[in-house]
This record gives C-alpha cells, structure tokens and sequence, in this order.
C-alpha cells in the first residue's frame, strides 16, 4: 500500500454571506486519504465544493472545522510541496513564458544560472520549446495553460492540485494537453489532485474518481480504476464506469435542482442529460 500522502478528516468549510446572517455549508464531513504518486479526481455537481475542498488541501483557505495532513503535518499555509495550477492562467503579462515559469524558482533564491536550467526543461516537457521569449499575449489559451503547468512543475512540487485547468480551451487543445499531462505524471509520478466537471476526462487520468454530493458537497461515492492507460470508451469496464459516474452525478444534480422544477417532468428532463 502507498504511503499516505494527504489526508483530509472531516473536513467542513462554512461561508457566511458578507452584510447578512445567511450561512452557506460548501464541504460538509469530507474523510478522504490520498496516496503518494496516485493521480485522483474530484468530480460532482457545480457548485458542490470542488474547488473549495482543493484550496483548503492548497492551504489557501482554512477549513471551518476539521484538518488536512499532508505527510503527517497540518496544513496551516501554502506550500511549494503543494502548487496549484487555476483554470485561469494567472500569468504575468510583463513576463515572458521564461520569466514566468522562472517566477517561483526566483522566490526560492535560485541562483539565475540554475533556474534558468531548470525552467528550459519545464519548458521542454510541456512542449513549448521556442516559444521562450514570447510574452502572454503572443500565446494561444492551449499555450498559456502550458505556461502555467510549466512554472508549477520548475519549482519541483509534491503535488499538484489542479482545478479544471483545461476547461478554457477548445476541444481539439485539451485533447494534446490530457495526453501531455499524463505523460509528465508518468515520467514524474507526483501526487496529482485533480477537479473536473468532465467525467471522460475522469476516467481517462484517474486511480480513482471521487464524486461529491450536491451543495453541501459530501463523498457520495469513489470508484477505483485499475485499467491499463490509454482508456478508451470502447472498453467496456471503461464504459460501465463512465456510465456509474454520469448517473450518480445526475442524481445529485436533479436532487439540488428539485425545489426550482416543481411543475416539470423530471424523467423527460433525465433523458435530455447527456
């Protein structure tokens, strides 16, 4: 068995609305071990707490109650062990794709010699070699997504948290770029943490895929995938558990959805959920 690397234990976040006494339950009990080296996916309805459950693992947000581990230690503040990778790219526009990737390491005090070395070969494995000098605006959403991806890895992170880093792209862009990042995890086995609304995509990263409940978002279920990489849905135990994954999240979502479809054929309205 792998050494736990993150452990979340009943982990609850609780906002209240800014000028009122209304409280909104985001995560609710969430108790989940994760392993070092396993790339593990979060899914669930929108709005059910995803990305908050991975900013209180980042260490950018408390949670309410409960405690998140990581290698045994409570996480009170970020950490360059544990680097986030946004659906926005949060790059410097000043910057080249050089500098920014070189950001982190110069916040470490890497000497400029090293972390120039260590920045090209981030650069290299996400396939953006010549493309050093160009700045943010020169680049395409695939190739600014790249860029994020590249300075998160320079710094050499334990883990990486990712929250649906290609929802911004096209189709065709996040197909290259689901192939690239499972290629770096094979070659670097980190620990990955990974927030989606897309259940193929899901299915083709994950060991396993954690599905929470609707608002306040609660482990619903989590389903173990030991089949080989590539996955392809023409595989039928593929197929069976995309399939387990799209019902289970359609439930939750009908459930969060009930009070404001009062009136609607609900079974007419399952069959239109692709």
């Amino acid at each position: 068995m792998p050494n736990v690397k993150i452990s979340c234990r009943d982990v609850n976040k609780i906002y209240k609305r800014e000028g009122t006494s209304e409280c909104i339950h985001a995560v609710k009990d969430i108790s989940l071990d994760i392993y070092e080296g396993e790339f593990l996916c979060i899914v669930g309805p929108s709005g059910c707490g995803k990305s908050t459950l991975l900013k209180i693992i980042a260490g950018l947000i408390p949670p309410t109650s409960g405690e998140v581990l990581f290698d045994g230690e409570l996480v009170k503040a970020p950490s360059l062990k544990r680097v986030m990778v946004f659906q926005e790219y949060a790059l410097f526009p000043w910057r080249t794709t050089l500098g920014n990737v070189e950001f982190g390491l110069e916040m470490m005090g890497i000497p400029v010699n090293e972390r120039r070395r260590i920045a090209t070969e981030s650069i290299r494995m996400v396939g953006l070699e010549g493309f050093e000098n160009k700045y943010p605006f020169e680049l395409s959403g695939g190739m600014k997504q790249r860029v994020a991806i590249a300075r998160a890895l320079a710094v050499d992170p334990e883990t990486l948290l990712m929250d649906e880093p290609f929802a911004s792209v096209d189709a065709q862009t996040r197909n290259v770029l689901k192939a690239e990042l499972l290629k770096i995890w094979e070659e670097t086995k980190k620990t990955v943490v990974y927030v989606t609304h897309n259940v193929l995509e899901a299915v083709f990263f994950a060991d396993r895929v954690v599905m929470l409940t609707a608002r306040p978002g609660k482990i619903k279920d989590i389903v173990e995938i030991n089949e080989p990489r590539i996955r392809k849905l023409s595989n039928p135990k593929i197929a069976k558990i995309r399939e387990h994954i799209l019902e289970t999240i359609q439930k939750e979502v009908m459930l969060s959805l009930k009070d404001k479809l009062r009136g609607i054929d609900i079974h007419e309205i399952e069959k239109r959920i692709i």
